[in-house]
């Protein structure tokens, strides 16, 4: 049996920022969800787990796919691995974006044979 490890402080945090930038309420989720604004609350905080269900709802909800709530991602999209490597960056300091440069433009400028 294959377990998965899922984030689910990650996987709240995602759907809260699609909610938001969708300029879309708690209360707005919770009334499509037909649940309370608490429980929305907790799926975005990451102190209750999604159902699939639910999490198939909201995404139809926030038009979003279950592939990026859950993984951040969309490898349907020809540019999902730029997309996931920006949000890599988001966090770090200048000088470890300097080292990252440092490692990737010796192979972005190697010519292949």
């Amino acid at each position: 049996m294959i377990k998965l490890n899922i984030d689910y402080t990650v996987v709240g945090k995602r759907i809260k920022e699609a909610r938001k930038s969708m300029n879309r309420t708690q209360e707005h989720l919770s009334e499509f969800l037909s649940v309370s604004t608490v429980y929305v609350s907790r799926i975005e905080r990451g102190s209750t787990k999604i159902n699939l269900e639910t999490l198939v709802k909201v995404c139809t909800f926030l038009n979003v796919s279950t592939e990026f709530i859950l993984s951040g991602t969309i490898c349907s999209s020809d540019n999902y691995l730029r997309n996931e490597i920006t949000d890599m960056l988001k966090g770090c300091s200048p000088e470890k974006i300097r080292l990252i440069v440092s490692v990737i433009k010796p192979i972005v400028e190697f010519k292949e044979l």
